[in-house]
């Protein structure tokens, strides 16, 4: 019996021969206020009954074995005990209807309740319980080796199990239970050992984890260490999608469904949220096809579902081992399109609704449950509108969060929140572009009043694209993404980089630059390829994607003459096709709006144009970029901002000149060096610098 046991010593102290006392001996008794839990006590109770059964079988072994009484028996053979085989053997055999059935009566245990949920017959039962029972309850050892002949097979064997439940050995349907192919072995609830020795004589062994599960302890099998992960926290908002799926866990389970997933994570949050409303549990599995046999074990012990999110790159196996199990449910998704050669027996093929940005509710449970006080005034809609993570990457967003948050001394504010949500969104757009952590704002940019209200329309459009295009149902259809898409048309300098990185500052995202060295391929498909994994990653990624001098990749188609407009046309149309689809934020920016084809023009969002900055701009501009520069007294830019016609970038270059001029000598900047630096500015740029001669 279990329990909890203390040490306690005889009543009384005990003499040894020579009358000198003896030290008190300790036993160990059950402590008097613990018991069993009451499926363990059921259980023992089952084996109690069992070994009354063992004892009757005992007693008519003794009562026919002439060598019951002899104390060598089982290590070798007599005469006497050969005669007595011999006479087993020719006796008649039993009746030849079918097994008896279980010795024991049914009960409402932990092994009735295994046997009701995976619908094993009595006889199962039983032969299960015969099998476990020297696992429980080390006085069936002794017995199974008298009953075995052989004091060193302590276990039970297939011919014991069929005499102990009644069967008799040499019908098929009873000697059918052992098979491989039967559920007791299928189910991986029974091992048949030795299989070098005849059918009969075979060992059965129950696995450990049978036996931790039948006595309350449900911590899943060693062998899925670090295999099984939780499932993300269900969506707030019911899809359409997981209550069908849902009403299809509750009515009519088992089975198998596929989930296709335009974006990671989007099937794998359908699914948590159909787990979720049908009340059912499940294992959420991320390794190979070789545990594949513990995991359904698993998942048939608890009555669990199996989930599978990320299919490796050749799915054949994982998915062929889980289609042997049409007792278990299996949800499986991937982005990539179901193949039928995957398995004969198709699944459920469903397609999963995309994922969109994570409503405040969210965001709000997330980081109350993270417990970190909150700054006031915190915009969180607006805050976390652009990110579209799903449950389980909200949940770590939010304590990361709060970890930066404390780390710092303060409350939590709209910085820690974007911090925490773009390490979430990490990505493996580094491979092809530069990122650019966003360091500036609106105070930085100086424009006419109608670029910088199409910048903030850019920005608005980016935090409330699900709503317009999903709720409002306001999209193109065709396949088109709800991708946000900007042209930025401009003189060189005039601030369509700037302005790029500031609305990803505003939206709280990373900026990565695509590199046209990493993407431009003199093989033929190879630019194609490329792009399509920019824009692939991107789609998984909450980043603000930059083409800069797009019209290098996104310019005019033209007439085919030869084999290079043919190809180069066709890298446009597929530029075309993918931008339709695309569903991050894509900015272009070319210095002439006319090499720009026309087609992307008409998918693009907003098309900005930088004009060059006329005098009271440049004036700003020369001021802004002397703000944190120390500077002499009487330091004026009006002048050069009237004579000199510099774009932001080349006042920006002037001014760093003029800086390091000042710096080396050690003094603040001067007129002087500011002349300089746009003299040399114009000198770049091929131009007559004002008040210099000619010759």
């Amino acid at each position: 019996m279990s329990g909890t046991y203390t040490a306690q010593g005889e009543a009384g102290a005990r003499s040894d021969a020579a009358g000198a006392p003896r030290t008190p001996r300790t036993v160990l008794a059950p402590h008097a206020s613990v018991g069993p839990p009451d499926g363990t006590a059921a259980l023992l109770a089952r084996l109690a009954l069992l070994r009354d059964g063992v004892a009757a079988l005992v007693d008519r072994r003794a009562a026919a074995d002439p060598t019951a009484d002899d104390p060598l028996r089982g290590l070798y053979l007599s005469e006497d005990a050969v005669r007595h085989h011999l006479a087993g053997a020719t006796a008649a055999p039993d009746d030849t209807g079918p097994p008896a059935g279980p010795v024991l009566p049914a009960g409402h245990d932990s092994l009735t309740g295994l046997a009701d949920r995976l619908r094993l017959t009595g006889l199962d039962a039983a032969i299960l319980l015969v099998a476990l029972a020297p696992d429980l309850d080390r006085s069936f050892e002794p017995l199974y080796g008298y009953l075995n002949d052989d004091v060193s097979r302590r276990r039970a064997t297939v011919g014991l199990a069929l005499d102990l439940c009644g069967a008799p050995a040499h019908l098929a349907a009873a000697r059918s239970r052992f098979h491989a192919s039967a559920p007791l072995r299928a189910y991986g609830l029974l091992d048949v050992e030795e299989p070098e020795r005849p059918f009969l004589s075979r060992s059965l062994r129950v696995p450990d984890r049978l036996l931790a599960h039948l006595l309350g302890d449900d911590t899943p099998d060693a062998a899925l260490h670090g295999l099984l992960h939780p499932l993300p926290p269900p969506l707030p908002d019911g899809e359409r999608l997981a209550g069908l799926l849902a009403h299809r866990l509750r009515t009519d389970p088992p089975f198998t469904a596929y989930l296709r997933e335009h974006r990671e994570g989007d099937g794998l949050a359908a699914i948590a949220s159909a787990l979720s409303a049908a009340d059912a549990r499940a294992l959420r599995y991320t390794g190979a096809e070789d545990r594949v046999p513990e995991l359904l074990r698993e998942a048939r012990l608890g009555g669990l579902a199996v989930v599978l999110s990320g299919l490796p790159e050749r799915p054949e196996p994982l998915i062929g081992a889980l289609a042997d199990a049409p007792d278990v449910t299996v949800l499986l998704t991937d982005p990539r399109p179901y193949d039928p050669h995957w398995t004969t027996r198709d699944p459920l093929v469903l397609e999963a609704p995309r994922r969109r940005a994570a409503g405040t509710a969210a965001w709000a449970a997330a980081l109350g449950a993270a417990d970190a006080p909150l700054a006031p005034g915190l915009d969180l809609a607006a805050t976390v509108a652009p990110y579209r993570l799903g449950g389980e990457r909200i949940a770590r967003a939010a304590h990361a969060a709060a970890a930066l948050a404390a780390f710092e001394g303060g409350p939590l504010d709209a910085g820690h929140v974007r911090l925490a949500a773009r390490q979430q969104s990490a990505s493996g757009l580094e491979r092809h572009a530069r990122r650019i952590r966003p360091d500036v704002g609106w105070a930085d940019l100086v424009l006419p009043d109608r670029p910088l209200t199409q910048l903030h329309e850019l920005a608005l459009r980016a935090r409330h694209r699900d709503r317009v295009l999903g709720d409002w149902r306001l999209s193109a259809g065709g396949g088109r993404g709800r991708g946000v898409l900007g042209l930025f048309a401009g003189e060189s300098g005039t601030g369509k980089t700037l302005s790029a990185e500031v609305v990803a500052a505003e939206l709280g995202l990373d900026l990565y630059v695509v590199q046209l060295s990493s993407v431009v391929d003199k093989y033929v498909g190879e630019t194609e390829k490329n792009l399509e994994r920019i824009f692939t990653e991107a789609d998984r990624t909450d980043a603000v994607l930059l083409f800069d001098e797009a019209d290098a990749v996104f310019g005019k188609r033209s007439e085919v003459k030869d084999a290079h407009d043919k190809y180069a046309n066709m890298e446009s149309a597929y530029l075309l096709q993918r931008l339709e689809s695309f569903d991050g934020i894509a900015l272009l920016t070319t210095n002439l709006r006319a090499n720009i084809d026309e087609a992307f023009t008409r998918r693009l969002d907003l098309v900005v144009d930088f004009p060059f900055p006329d005098a009271g701009q440049r004036l700003a501009l020369w001021r802004h970029g002397l703000a944190h520069v120390p500077c002499a007294a009487g330091v004026d830019p009006a002048p050069l901002a009237r004579d000199f016609e510099l774009a932001g970038g080349s006042i920006r270059s002037a001014v760093v000149t003029a800086a390091y001029l000042a710096a080396g000598r050690d003094e603040p900047v001067g007129d002087g060096d500011l002349l300089e630096g746009a003299r040399r500015e114009y000198r770049k740029a091929g131009r007559l610098v004002p008040g210099e001669a000619t010759w």
